[in-house]
C-alpha cells in the first residue's frame, strides 16, 4: 500500500529496507557525522540506502560503507557507536519527540504549528499548505 501511494501520488519509486530492525546505530553515527559538519550529507545517504536500495541500516557493514561514501572517518567505529555524548543526543531527540507527541513516521511539522504523522495522500498535505498560505495572507 505505502509503496504503491508513493508511486502513484507522488511519483517516487521505494524500495524499502526491512522493517524492525533497531535504527539506533544509524541514528548515533548522524550524531557523529553531525558533529563533523556531516549530519546532512551521512542522512542523505543513511534514507537512500534504506528506502531506494533496501539495505538493513542496522548492519554495521552497510553504516561503515555510508560513513566513507561521505568521508567520515570511521577508524574508531565501535567506540563512535558506543560513545555516551553520541548516545545521550539521539535520546534526548527521541524525548523531544515524544514530547511534541510524534509516534509515527514521517512525521511533518508545517509553520511550527501543524503536525501530519505517518505516510499520508498528497491532498493532505496541500491542504496543511494552502491553510498556512491563507492564514499568512490575512
Amino acid at each position: 500500500m505505502f509503496q504503491r501511494r508513493a508511486r502513484e501520488q507522488y511519483g517516487l519509486e521505494i524500495n524499502a529496507g526491512p522493517f524492525g530492525i533497531n535504527s539506533r546505530p544509524a541514528l548515533i553515527l548522524e550524531k557523529y557525522a553531525e558533529s563533523r559538519g556531516k549530519g546532512d550529507q551521512f542522512h542523505k545517504a543513511v534514507m537512500h540506502a534504506y528506502w531506494h536500495e533496501a539495505c538493513s541500516i542496522d548492519d554495521p557493514a552497510v553504516l561503515k560503507e555510508l560513513a566513507e561514501q561521505v568521508c567520515l572517518n570511521i577508524e574508531n567505529f565501535d567506540d563512535i557507536l558506543s560513545d555516551p555524548t553520541f548516545d545521550a543526543q539521539v535520546t534526548a531527540d527521541i524525548e523531544q519527540a515524544y514530547e511534541y507527541g510524534l509516534n509515527a513516521v514521517p512525521a511533518l511539522v508545517f509553520a511550527d504549528r501543524y503536525l501530519i504523522m505517518g505516510a499520508q495522500p498528497y491532498e493532505v498535505l496541500k491542504q496543511a499548505i494552502e491553510r498556512i498560505q491563507e492564514e499568512n495572507i490575512t
